[in-house]
């Protein structure tokens, strides 16, 4: 990785940590002859004068320093997929799969960063497109999932799949994940997907509560083309990428997804591999 001299930030500024580990942030940037860039929510939670939008922000740093949880991490890499942008995720109490760093390794880690001697995970994402009567309605790139599923009163949904134009089944479900090897530890493990390792090339197609009990989860290569067709109407089912972008589907629509050309780059730390992550957020091992 190149030498880092401009750092973007982006914080949950809900977290009242947040303020502190950014002015201390803000001072390491100083003695080091940094620029920091924060996106406009942050910048207000500071008092600075100004911040960038943060859909911009992965075009103007040479790292994304992301302060928060997943889902704050998540918010910034549907941008910085685009291009390339190496973010460094600090987690500030949740669960945090992909915002891994305590606050205490946030400053070794910037240091490496100075002299370009980080390591990076690369990580897949998939391009999802929406249809609706054969006219492209969304297009996104996303991190973890694709969720489709009812509202809290709807019936059971019937889902049409099909793999590379080959018709799969036709899930009766709650719903339907379609996740990435990241986000296969997300809302598909709850709902009894596998865990995937980070640098398999594939797709794991998760229904939620299938009335049918022989549906299980389903792995595929990312080679592939998903096709899932909503076939069910006058329901109330929605449609929700990585948990931050939804809104409601109609009967007949379309879903199309295969992996995408972007990729988020992952600061990835020395010192643990992915099962030292396992064991510690699953609490395997432990009685």
């Amino acid at each position: 990785m190149k030498k880092v001299r401009k750092i973007g930030v982006v914080v949950k500024t809900k977290k009242r940590e947040s303020r502190e580990v950014i002015l201390q942030l803000l001072d390491y940037a100083r003695k080091n002859g940094l620029i920091v860039i924060p996106e406009a929510a942050t910048a207000r939670m500071i008092g600075a004068r100004r911040g960038m939008a943060r859909e911009k922000l992965a075009e103007k740093v040479d790292l994304i320093v992301v302060i928060g949880g997943d889902g704050t991490l998540l918010s910034v890499a549907r941008s910085a997929g685009k291009k390339g942008t190496p973010i460094l995720g600090v987690n500030l109490g949740g669960l945090g799969f992909l915002t891994e760093f305590s606050t205490d390794e946030l400053f070794k880690y910037l240091d490496r960063a100075v002299v370009g001697s980080i390591a990076l995970d690369k990580r897949m994402m998939l391009k999802v497109d929406i249809l609706r009567k054969k006219r492209k309605i969304g297009s996104y790139s996303i991190l973890n999932d694709i969720v489709i599923n009812k509202a809290a009163l709807a019936r059971i949904i019937d889902l049409s799949i099909e793999i590379d134009g080959y018709y799969v089944t036709t899930y009766k479900a709650d719903g339907l994940i379609v996740s990435t090897p990241t986000g296969s530890t997300a809302y598909s493990l709850s709902a009894g997907g596998p865990i995937i390792f980070p640098s398999m090339n594939a797709f794991v197609i998760t229904p939620i509560c299938p009335h049918t009990l022989t549906n299980r989860p389903l792995v595929v290569s990312d080679e592939v083309e998903i096709k899932i067709t909503l076939l069910t109407s006058d329901e109330d089912v929605y449609v929700t990428l990585d948990g931050q972008v939804g809104f409601p589907m109609k009967a007949s629509d379309i879903i199309k997804v295969v992996r995408s050309r972007n990729i988020i780059n992952l600061v990835r730390p020395c010192e643990r591999n992915y099962f030292d992550l396992l064991r510690r957020k699953l609490k395997w091992g432990e009685r």
